[in-house]
């Protein structure tokens, strides 16, 4: 791998680590920086993008694992565990259901920069507007929810088919939304990424398997290192930074980078990859 090719590459996978679990638009970002960088062939790219989710997904596991554990020695016996793993899978089903039937429409027509920044933006507003209403807290911790808090939060999910909407962001301000507590509502969007972004990962890696030899191995391995570091940081610090903060500051960011977006494109500072 030579020295470009090879720093392109840790700037996606940092892009990747930092922006997948903060409610910013991983893909969103994805889509600008892998333009940008002119990473790849697009297919390939697309592909790459999927598979460094793999490590997110890790990062969240080891994170959590001691949870986990307990959760898988007691879903044959445990009531909490059967819940806990019944709530997932009731979360997970919409996305996975409706993405099956979307997601090729959806990648031909929004991955790319313009509708990106139209859904950050939208998404920055409704932020904004979670936060200045009265939030009423029904859910301490993610083993208090209900089934149908589960369902609410996996409708909300859907909306993170859009690219530059965020799967965090769906989860976590639906969360809010729905009376869960900024740590429940954080915490189930992290075990909620497990099933889901697996499903996607190992669905489009089957899928485009033939697009990689072993020559590329490399990428796939420096991509996945850094981007399971980076998401281990970016998961520990807003698990610290929701216990005395709100997420005002992430609905300006996407507001300013979306804006920032069309700018640059309208103006024509910056040419887009087709």
């Amino acid at each position: 791998m030579d020295i470009v090719l090879l720093l392109k590459t840790i700037v996606m996978a940092l892009v990747e680590g930092i922006t997948e679990f903060l409610p910013v638009s991983s893909t969103g970002h994805l889509i600008i920086a892998g333009d940008l960088l002119n990473f790849l062939d697009k297919e390939k790219r697309d592909v790459f993008e999927v598979a460094i989710q793999l490590a997110a997904i890790l990062a969240i596991c080891w994170e959590y694992r001691a949870r986990l554990w307990n959760v898988a020695r007691g879903v044959t016996h445990e009531r909490s565990a059967q819940r806990f793993v019944g709530n997932l899978l009731i979360a997970f089903l919409p996305a996975a259901f409706l993405g099956l039937i979307f997601i090729k429409a959806i990648k031909e027509h929004l991955f790319s920069p313009v509708p990106v920044a139209i859904a950050l933006i939208i998404g920055g507003f409704l932020i904004l507007w979670a936060e200045k209403r009265k939030h009423t807290i029904r859910v301490l911790e993610v083993e208090d929810m209900t089934p149908l808090d589960a369902l609410k939060i996996g409708c909300a999910q859907c909306l993170a088919l859009i690219p530059g909407t965020s799967r965090s962001g769906a989860t976590i301000i639906g969360g809010l939304f729905f009376g869960l507590s900024r740590k429940a509502a954080t915490e189930f969007s992290f075990f909620l990424a497990i099933p889901t972004m697996f499903a996607a990962t190992l669905y489009d890696l089957i899928k485009h398997r033939a697009l990689f030899s072993a020559d590329d191995l490399g990428v796939l391995a420096v991509g996945s290192i850094f981007t399971f570091i980076s998401s281990l940081f970016v998961v520990r610090g807003l698990i610290r930074y929701v216990s005395n903060h709100d997420f005002t500051v992430f609905a300006w960011y996407r507001i300013g980078f979306g804006l920032l977006l069309i700018a640059l494109t309208f103006s024509g500072a910056v040419t887009w990859a087709e």
